[in-house]
């Protein structure tokens, strides 16, 4: 793989490849593409050589901004229905919830991310991705519609779940299609800067999602009616979406070459999960970068288990610092102010030390941050240690999404987003539930927080020796 001292053509945006796609200036470049590798790819240890272009000459690149046009009111549409739900089953005082039941909600909400995360990946290996946008974005607002009645009627466990679950898959598929489409717009070698920008804003308008949900709520009620009207108002930015994505032309997102599809649904999935791990474990540096984020999505389970439970039953409001749905609105606010922190140091730091060194740092940072829980736990303490965590989720987040998109080949890509939805919400729905059953029903378990710490230097070590195994080979 190229290094630094490294030399290679530079990409370029060609008109004749459609908006902002990604192309190159001489035929060694254009040979590399047509064999499916990536233009840009860089090791987990060196940082590319390709300067920095900046968000202004990247949002000159009329797919990029389209594509910004569906990802935040998408996202911003997912904070609001997140929100909304977890106020009506959480916050709702018609309802109680102990630490079992908000497990529920949570694995309702992010395990349609891993179920629907294998189709998703093999059809949009099939499927033209626009259209995967436009419908998927369509169908999910008219099933929000029929949750906001489950909420409206008081139903409560299968009813709503279902409904909750249906959402979140088709999500899934805008979520995908958004990110499997980024290298067919931006030029390889800036994926980095395109990814801090795009996936650090749209994690700010969920951020502003949940908060306008709060809003909402705050005006109409917390109870069934109010809960309803508060998650119905959630499919306005979805639509939104899918009226930016018609702007598309077909085909600009890819896929390159379609795979033919010999298989049924299942079989497909099975196929795309088996070719999934395959291309994931033939790149040690994508290999590393999961050990990484799985690391901090089990740990961060653990916490926002625990964090749900304290402000609903433990903590008291200190001056400005609010609990209940208030205090998490306002926890989501400074986790996402360390994201924005994120998505100013990440493209550097890479340049500077590589993606490797990075995502090391990140991890004991991570670790030390857990630890002060140990010793401190108070809800200004909490509040630091959320901007931590959310600077360090989103710094793993962004060095994953840079090496899975610059170093997986085109036709895989899909399927190896899922093997990355898997490592993202299995192991945090799976920390929420067995947290559930050890925490105190108040969530005051420093043992737990301790744990937490110790799965970060895990994954430390596990990508350590996964870059490894890359050097020997």
């Amino acid at each position: 793989m190229p290094t630094s001292g490294s030399s290679r053509p530079r990409s370029t945006v060609d008109p004749a490849d459609g908006p902002g796609r990604a192309s190159t200036a001489t035929s060694t470049a254009a040979t590399d593409e047509r064999a499916g590798r990536p233009l840009a790819a860089t090791d987990g240890d060196h940082p590319p050589d390709a300067e920095r272009i900046g968000i202004t000459r990247l949002l000159r690149l009329p797919g990029y901004r389209r594509l910004l046009g569906v990802r935040f009111p998408a996202q911003l549409s997912d904070g609001m229905f997140q929100t909304a739900l977890g106020g009506a089953v959480l916050f709702n005082p018609e309802r109680q919830a102990d630490p079992i039941a908000v497990a529920a909600g949570l694995a309702v909400l992010l395990l349609p991310y891993s179920v629907i995360g294998p189709f998703a990946g093999a059809l949009l290996d099939r499927w033209d991705r626009k259209r995967v946008l436009v419908v998927a974005s369509l169908v999910r607002a008219a099933l929000i519609i029929g949750v906001a009645a489950t909420v409206y009627v008081g139903a409560d466990g299968a009813p709503l779940y279902l409904g909750a679950l249906l959402v979140a898959g088709l999500s899934r598929f805008v979520g995908a299609g958004l990110s499997v489409g980024l290298p067919h717009l931006v030029p390889r070698a800036n994926l980095v800067e395109a990814n801090a920008f795009a996936v650090t804003v749209g994690a700010g308008m969920t951020a502003t999602g949940a908060a306008v949900a709060i809003g909402v709520r705050a005006l109409v009620g917390a109870d069934d009616a109010g809960s309803a009207v508060t998650t119905l108002t959630s499919l306005l930015g979805g639509l939104l979406a899918a009226g930016v994505a018609v702007g598309f032309r077909r085909g600009v997102l890819g896929p390159d070459r379609a795979v033919a599809q010999d298989h049924g649904a299942v079989g497909t999935a099975l196929r795309g999960l088996v070719d999934g791990a395959r291309a994931t474990t033939a790149t040690p540096s994508v290999t590393a970068s999961f050990v990484a984020l799985a690391a901090h999505r089990v740990a961060f389970g653990i916490s926002t288990l625990l964090m749900l439970l304290l402000f609903r039953y433990a903590f008291t409001a200190i001056g400005p610092l609010r609990v209940g749905l208030a205090g998490i609105g306002q926890t989501v606010g400074v986790a996402a102010a360390g994201l924005g922190t994120a998505a100013l140091v990440t493209p550097w730091a890479v340049r500077r030390w590589g993606r490797a060194r990075l995502v090391r740092v990140a991890l004991v940072a991570a670790a030390v941050a857990q630890l002060a829980l140990v010793g401190l736990l108070t809800l200004p303490t909490v509040f630091a240690v959320a901007y931590v965590l959310g600077m360090v989720g989103q710094v793993l987040k962004l060095c994953t999404d840079a090496a899975v998109q610059g170093e997986a080949r085109d036709g895989v890509l899909g399927r190896v987003f899922a093997i990355y939805d898997i490592v993202f919400n299995v192991g945090f729905v799976a920390a929420v539930t067995a947290a559930a059953f050890l925490s105190p029903p108040d969530g005051r378990a420093p043992a737990l927080f301790a744990a937490s710490a110790g799965l970060y230097l895990v994954g430390l070590l596990g990508h350590d020796l996964a870059l490894r195994r890359r050097a020997r080979s």
